[in-house]
């Protein structure tokens, strides 16, 4: 479902403003998982963060929601979909893992979804793929044994790698439903829209998942520790909020308005080189030399993953074309 974009939005201006737009998202989308950490380990439990930074996220978006109130009328199944995949599935796999694994080997190991959206082109839709595509995939899946360290008996816990590729299965979920995209002669439907009504039904879907009644809310109003200092809990989830969900997103959507979809996702590869820097700084996490090289190879292959051509005789774009990527300018959704 594809965003029309006017062709005087890729002068050399309009794509300025998009880089410097996409390089935002990345940024903001990269710090969220050095936000919800702190929180974590000081007694919040991760899915009750989540559910704080969608439900307070889907209150700032509100009045979107209510501007483009014939939406769900219109497309009920895009607007689930989006809910529970690109913002429910996604950030509770991902901060969940967050609790158990370093925010850099989470967030790299999510970035998987472009190698497996090509494996479900190849061996489900039965579509064929580019030899670039398939080289992606490998690299990819190498260089995420190296993030692991596959040598020493998968060192991080297990289950928190399960999870982060749940975010990645979660993110694979939604780019095979944005590619269904609108139908014959139907108008795509405003982002911002989707968006606003993907957070709502997430943060409606995630109350009932986590029943946040139970949860500490004294914790909000003390302090965490983020690599020996001590920072208001409430200012770092007003970061998540503003800055790691309403601002990523928008500034997401705006640069994928003035670039081309290949271009802002593979700007939007440099959330995980954002995420792992800033976890090193903030947090204290530091990565070996050979997940450093390791999670270099994984965005090299998602990078080529995404931005490879269809292959000659595809009738639709493969699994890099702008379809997958129009409505989460960065991978989805979603961090």
């Amino acid at each position: 479902m594809p965003v029309r974009t006017s062709e005087s939005s890729h002068g050399g201006g309009g794509k300025g403003v998009g880089l410097g737009l996409a390089l935002g998202s990345a940024l903001a989308f990269g710090g969220s998982g050095v936000a919800a950490k702190p929180l974590i380990e000081a007694g919040l439990g991760p899915l009750h963060v989540v559910w704080l930074r969608v439900a307070g996220a889907a209150l700032v978006m509100l009045p979107l929601a209510v501007r483009h109130r014939g939406l769900p009328r219109r497309r009920p199944a895009l607007l689930a979909g989006f809910g529970l995949l690109a913002v429910a599935g996604v950030q509770a796999c991902y901060f969940a893992a967050l609790s158990r694994i370093p925010v850099g080997v989470a967030l790299l190991v999510e970035y998987l979804a472009p190698a497996l959206v090509l494996g479900w082109v190849r061996f489900v839709q039965r579509r064929p793929v580019t030899r670039a595509a398939a080289l992606g995939v490998v690299l990819a899946v190498g260089g995420l044994a190296c993030v692991v360290e596959v040598w020493s008996g998968l060192g991080f816990d297990a289950l928190g790698l399960l999870l982060a590729l749940g975010a990645a299965g979660c993110q694979v979920g939604y780019f095979v439903l944005s590619d269904q995209g609108a139908g014959a002669g139907e108008e795509a439907p405003d982002p911002l829209g989707v968006i606003a009504y993907g957070l709502l039904v997430g943060a409606v879907v995630l109350t009932f998942v986590t029943r946040p009644w139970t949860m500490d809310w004294s914790v909000l109003s003390g302090t965490a520790r983020m690599n020996g200092t001590e920072v208001p809990a409430a200012a770092l989830l007003a970061w998540a909020v503003l800055v790691a969900t309403v601002i990523a997103y928008v500034t997401g959507v705006l640069s994928v308005r003035r670039l081309s979809p290949q271009v802002a996702g593979a700007v939007a590869c440099l959330e995980a080189v954002i995420a792992t820097v800033l976890a090193w700084v903030l947090l204290g996490e530091h990565l070996s030399a050979p997940q450093v090289v390791g999670g270099a190879v994984v965005l090299l292959g998602a990078f080529i993953a995404q931005s490879s051509a269809p292959a000659t005789g595809a009738a639709e774009p493969v699994a890099g074309s702008g379809a997958e990527r129009e409505l989460s300018a960065r991978g989805t959704a979603a961090q």
